[in-house]
Order: structure tokens, then C-alpha cells, then sequence
């Protein structure tokens, strides 16, 4: 495990991480929104991460265990290095889409809205944040976490939940004073500056 994927974890809730790299299957074409993708089990939900493309590039699987939700992930064929990956509060995935809460604002996966939790607090404390993903020079990644801060049920309500791939590293908007006297800008304070929306898997009841 990646030594710095260990300090991934924040005070927002108690979080269990294990982070490893390994494949999944060879990525194949898709669907881009990936609904029919998504499987209710009797202990969890699943879905396929795709890119704008359409193309799948991942899984993703969240289940209850004791303690909170386990969301584990693997995905391939991605750039290497850290993503900020979060859950997100509408389960539409489309690429080139609005942002539902200024329409005029589109890009890849801006349907699948913002953060769980956003508005109620800064980023690095959202229920919606996760630690960061890590992928290796092959394109291949893994991560499982334990969050106590949703629920399965808070996962399927009416417009479902999207499980997120960023393009950047997510700084879980920590920037010290000395490089921010003001403290972090709007940006930094809801998304943690992790860039643009690479991977999106919707999940629904």
C-alpha cells in the first residue's frame, strides 16, 4: 500500500481503509450512463464505472457491515497517480451533461451533482468524501473503505447515488494558512480541487 494512501483519512467520520492495486477485466464498450449495470443484493449494491466514452473502466460494490458501509472499488485503465473518489448525490451518469444546480455549467458527469452532504459543510468533511484512489503506472488500482457516515439506505432514496472517479488528487481542501491566509477558495472548500469527472458508476435501489 501506497504509503501516503495511509494518511487518507480525516476526522469527518470513522473510516477503515485498505488500498491495493489489481485488474479488472478488460474494459469493454458501454453504455455511458451504466444503469443497467447497477445490482441490488441482498447484502449490497454494485455498479460499472465508465468513462465519457462510454467505455467500462471498473467496478464498484458497497455493502453494510458492522461499523458502517464498505465501498470497495477497482477499476483499470485510468491515468496513474491519486483521484479523488466520492460519492455524489444523483445517480445519472452522463457525459456533457448540466450541472442540475446551474444548468448553465456542463461537462462530463456534472448530472450526477455534488457531494453528499455538500452545503451542509466544507469538503473533507462531507459523508459523500472517500480517500483518495490510487492508480499505478499500469492503469490498474483498487480500494476498499469503511465509512460510518452513510447508509445503504441513504445510498438508494429517490434519485439515487453516483460513486465518482476525479481527475486530480484530492487535497481535502487542507491548505495551510501560510499559503492561504483567507483560508482555501470556494472550489477547494467543495471538491477539494480534484479536477474534472473521469469514471462514474450510478448506483439505485
Amino acid at each position: 500500500m501506497p504509503r501516503a494512501l495511509a494518511t487518507s483519512l480525516w476526522s469527518a467520520c470513522a473510516i477503515t481503509l485498505v488500498a491495493g492495486c489489481g485488474a479488472v477485466g478488460t474494459p469493454g464498450e458501454h453504455s455511458a450512463s451504466g444503469a443497467e449495470e447497477t445490482q441490488a443484493g441482498t447484502d449490497g449494491l454494485s455498479g460499472t464505472l465508465v468513462d465519457p466514452e462510454g467505455r467500462e473502466v471498473g467496478t464498484v460494490d458497497l455493502s453494510a457491515v458492522e461499523g458502517g458501509t464498505r465501498v470497495s472499488v477497482r477499476v483499470t485503465g485510468l491515468p496513474p497517480g491519486f483521484h479523488g473518489f466520492h460519492l455524489h448525490a444523483i445517480g445519472v451518469c452522463e457525459p456533457d451533461s448540466p450541472n442540475p444546480s446551474d444548468p448553465s455549467a456542463t461537462g462530463d458527469f456534472l448530472s450526477a451533482g455534488g457531494h453528499i452532504g455538500a452545503g451542509e459543510s466544507d469538503h473533507g468533511n462531507h459523508p459523500g468524501d472517500l480517500p483518495s484512489l490510487y492508480v499505478t503506472e499500469s492503469g490498474t488500482g483498487s480500494l476498499t473503505a469503511v465509512t460510518d457516515a452513510v447508509t445503504l439506505a441513504d445510498l438508494t432514496d429517490d434519485d439515487g447515488t453516483a460513486v465518482v472517479v476525479h481527475a486530480l488528487r484530492d487535497n481535502y481542501a487542507n491548505i495551510p494558512e501560510r499559503y492561504a491566509p483567507d483560508g482555501p477558495d470556494e472550489m477547494t472548500r467543495n471538491t477539494g480541487d480534484a479536477g474534472g469527472r473521469i469514471a462514474c458508476a450510478p448506483i439505485h435501489g
